[in-house]
């Protein structure tokens, strides 16, 4: 009979000094490898960080630029006070040829009348004129309370051909109700009041006027902001705090702002305008630097 043997397992660990020992070198890996990658990764955030950054400023000079090209002629106006910016102008959705007494009508049909005197009460023929052709459909379709104007001339001063200023004789008319048969209804009719022989459309053309617009830039809050639906008046707004874009509809376009500026200059004996805007944004938490953007839009004078 063989004799038992027994044996005894021996179970090994590592000691203090060898766990230091790794603890130190897996350190000095991680430090090698950081600072391999450090500059790799920190130069990846700051590219996303201005690409970002030009996103927001190409957007909001791409949505300037498309209200821009809707101007109704000469009525963009630009100002600053301090560091703000402003540019207003009046937002056109369409426009369309009006009948003129000169057609020679035939009888029945109104046509937008430019001489006194005028009853719109015992003779509505006088608020009411035909438009020649079909009437704009769709997003275009001409609406109750959008504006009627003719042979707008400038932003400031030449009333009455000058839509902003209606204080007196002027070239806007509000439109009384949706028109019907080609006939649009005026609520008043201002055209009739302008001095003889009034301002009249060389082409017999209107524009269709839905609302003012402000772009407001003020680099002490950071913000580009787009303000609507407020009332036209006479001179321009200039604060945020107005009585007129108090109370808009706003929106804000873009923020980080460090610096814009807006200029407008009438080229071609005013049948052109050019528009600048020059924007800069840049975040005043990191070190991305800024992105400046600069575009020049083109707007159709021809009133």
């Amino acid at each position: 009979m063989k004799p038992i043997t027994l044996t005894r397992n021996y179970e090994r660990g590592f000691s203090l000094a060898e766990a230091v020992i790794v603890i130190v070198i897996t350190g000095i890996i991680f430090a090698v490898v950081a600072m391999f990658i450090r500059l790799p990764v920190q130069g990846y955030v700051q590219s996303e960080a201005r690409a970002e950054l030009t996103d927001i400023a190409d957007t909001a000079l791409r949505r300037m630029s498309r209200d821009l090209r809707l101007a109704l002629p000469n009525s963009v106006r630009v100002t600053n006070v301090g560091t703000r910016q402003y540019v207003e102008f009046l937002l056109t959705k369409t426009g369309a040829r009006y009948l003129a007494e000169e057609d020679s009508p035939a009888a029945g049909l109104p046509y937008l009348k430019f001489s006194p005197p005028v009853n719109c009460v015992i003779n509505p023929a006088d608020c009411r004129f035909t438009v020649v052709g079909p009437l704009p459909a769709g997003q275009q379709a001409i609406r109750q309370n959008d504006f009627i104007v003719v042979y707008n001339l400038s932003a400031v001063g030449m009333a009455p051909a000058n839509a902003y200023d209606c204080t007196g004789p002027c070239n806007r008319a509000t439109v009384a109700s949706d028109p019907a048969g080609g006939i649009i209804t005026l609520t008043s009719n201002p055209f009739a009041a302008q001095p003889a022989p009034g301002f009249r459309s060389p082409g017999r053309h209107f524009h269709v006027v839905t609302t003012p617009v402000t772009y407001e830039c003020d680099p002490a809050t950071r913000k580009l902001t787009r303000y609507w639906n407020y009332p036209i008046v006479r001179t321009q707004p200039s604060s945020a705090d107005s009585a007129e874009l108090g109370g808009a509809m706003n929106a804000l376009l873009a923020t980080d702002v460090n610096s814009c500026a807006f200029s407008y200059t009438n080229i071609a004996n005013q049948r052109n305008g050019l528009i600048g805007i020059a924007l800069t944004l840049g975040s005043p938490l990191s070190d991305v630097g800024t992105v400046s953007l600069f575009s020049q839009v083109h707007v159709d004078n021809m009133p």
